[in-house]
């Protein structure tokens, strides 16, 4: 059975009561409740719990990671991200939610500062499918449509993604990268860029189901171990004269 750890720093859920509303269990309780509908084991894991609760223990255990973050990214503990990094170049999957784009694993994954254009308006999203034939869009229409989202704009200081699949659309009309598919190491990386916490966005059918796809996209895979360093010849080499 696939095992998901899905992280949240929980902080917005203890101090606006809106956020409180729209996410009663916290955004890494909806978005494991939903997870838990698929044949998956699902735990949760917060900032404020002992080593982020990513201890060595749970991130063996851990086949993909759900990250969402946003006030408390200089929190996460260096030595912590070290070891998710080393975990998803190991083969570990990681999906990274909305404003996970700045955090501390993210930027070291991509190697690049992750900044963007912002504007909290409660504008329409329009999220296009460009890559409809990828796993992660399984099921879905031309585009997905939210009522009311933060605004991300161009220009998205990111590598050029592995596969882009979605794009998004804003009512105020910038356009954004939100589907980006990463190779790092072993590992699989996803980022998907909706999922402000003042509305309910991980209540949404087909936000539910590109990150169900996506977690099932992002496992680990059994491929061999690279082999590094000085090598011996696979054939006789000849000296030359």
């Amino acid at each position: 059975m696939l095992k998901v750890t899905v992280w949240n720093e929980n902080r917005h859920e203890q101090k606006d009561p809106l956020v409180q509303e729209i996410y009663p269990e916290g955004i890494h309780g909806a978005i494991a409740g939903f997870l838990k509908e698929e044949p998956f084991e699902v735990k949760t894991a917060t900032l404020d719990e002992p080593e982020h609760g990513l201890t060595d223990d749970v991130l063996l255990g851990t086949d993909v990671l759900v990250w969402w973050g946003h006030l408390a990214h200089h929190e996460v503990s260096d030595a912590i991200v070290e070891k998710v990094k080393q975990r998803v170049l190991d083969g570990m999957g990681l999906i990274i939610l909305h404003s996970g784009h700045f955090s501390k694993i993210f930027k070291v994954l991509m190697g690049t500062s992750c900044d963007l254009k912002w504007r909290e308006a409660g504008e329409k999203e329009r999220i296009w499918i460009v890559d409809p034939s990828h796993p992660i869009v399984e099921g879905l229409g031309e585009y997905i449509e939210l009522e009311k989202e933060e605004m991300y704009g161009e220009h998205f200081d990111i590598p050029a993604p592995d596969q882009l699949l979605m794009v998004s659309w804003f009512e105020g009309g910038e356009v954004f990268r939100s589907g980006c598919t990463y190779q790092r190491g072993k590992g699989k990386t996803f980022y998907f860029r909706p999922g402000h916490e003042t509305y309910p966005t991980y209540h949404h059918k087909d936000i539910q189901r590109v990150i169900r796809n996506a977690v099932k996209w992002a496992k680990p895979t059994e491929l061999p171990k690279p082999i590094y360093g000085n090598a011996k010849p696979l054939e006789e080499i000849k000296a030359s004269k």
